[in-house]
């Protein structure tokens, strides 16, 4: 991992004094496998520039994450937790019932979602939403019919595509990564082929179509992979056939073994990201249990470290890593500083 260092001027900026010391001196993080390779480059960054311990990072998901953010206030529990998702509505609940009152939402910039395959295997390198949608629903339209997915290759229902047999990894429910998965893709395929339409004229009430559309087949051609995007490579690795889901910095960093496919027409990449164009992106963020700044020495300097412009900014290593920089990054560093919490209070 690349050394980071910064001048004094910079640490002068980014700086604020310590506060009372715990009886745990070092800051720790949980969540979201997207967002752990930026943390541990801030993190190991923060040990190599500020006289704190290098904070602790853990993954497991971003709802794994939250879930041990919610648990309560108090030394035994993680001080931040990384996302590739907004905390849910469920989980500020359950925070509020385990006393966690006070959260300091933080975007850290953006990034987008791809499917790869294996650098010398099939051609799996276009796709529309809609064929996504197809090879991996439960249930597709066949000439104007909603019946279960008879699809077992790619080339059955688009001849542009490869005659090779449908094989996905993609994230499983833990992962904030197949939130963002069955809203971009299946859920606009899911439309896009009429499915949903015919789920409605079945009966369906909309709501009820929405859920079935991010339904996804359980014969074994859609594989859940729990763990991290080292996981999904894996898999990659040992099924020629296979595609993955992947966030596009660990595809940029996988490109001796990894291929790239479009979505409607536009490849995945960091301008194609910041500009919009390309469909599959999100907001990253990590949360802040604000009840913990002052008590757990670094974890306000760490939160305003990993936003600084030399971090997180167009040209900081975060973005030399695949991190889409924040236009509104000031606004951010702002909030960090003032502990802004959800809801606007400080």
């Amino acid at each position: 991992m690349k050394s980071v260092k910064l001048s004094a001027s910079a640490l002068a900026i980014i700086a604020v004094s310590t506060t009372a010391a715990a009886a745990r001196d070092n800051v720790q993080v949980a969540g979201s496998s997207t967002v752990l390779p930026y943390a541990s480059i801030v993190a190991e960054a923060f040990g190599e520039n500020f006289e704190f311990p290098t904070p602790v990072v853990e993954s497991g998901g971003s709802s794994a994450g939250l879930k041990r953010f919610c648990e309560g206030v108090g030394e035994n529990t993680i001080d931040i937790a990384n996302a590739s998702r907004k905390i849910r509505d469920s989980e500020i609940a359950a925070c509020a019932d385990a006393g966690v009152t006070d959260i300091v939402e933080v975007r850290i910039g953006y990034d987008g979602i791809v499917f790869a395959s294996q650098l010398d295997g099939p051609e799996l390198t276009a796709f529309e939403p809609a064929d996504i949608f197809n090879a991996l629903a439960p249930k597709v339209r066949v000439d104007g019919e909603l019946v279960d997915n008879p699809h077992t290759k790619w080339s059955d229902f688009n001849a542009d595509l490869p005659a090779t047999e449908i094989l996905a990894f993609i994230p499983g429910t833990k992962h904030g990564t197949r939130e963002v998965f069955e809203e971009k893709v299946i859920a606009a395929g899911c439309e896009a082929t009429g499915a949903m339409e015919a789920m409605i004229a079945g009966g369906m009430s909309e709501d009820d179509a929405e859920d079935a559309c991010l339904a996804v087949r359980t014969d074994g051609r859609s594989v859940d992979i729990d763990g991290d995007y080292t996981e999904t490579l894996a898999r990659i690795d040992s099924n020629p056939n296979g595609i993955g889901v992947f966030g596009l910095a660990f595809y940029e960093n996988n490109t001796d073994k990894l291929k790239v496919a479009t979505i409607s027409d536009v490849a995945p990449s960091t301008e194609s990201i910041a500009s919009g164009e390309y469909p599959v992106s999100r907001p990253l963020y990590f949360y802040i249990k604000k009840a913990h700044a002052g008590v757990i020495p670094g974890l306000q300097e760490f939160a305003s470290f990993f936003v600084a412009d030399e971090i997180a900014g167009p040209s900081g290593p975060l973005a030399a890593y695949g991190l889409v920089s924040d236009p509104e990054l000031a606004d951010t560093q702002a909030g960090v500083e003032n502990l802004t919490t959800m809801g606007g209070g400080s």
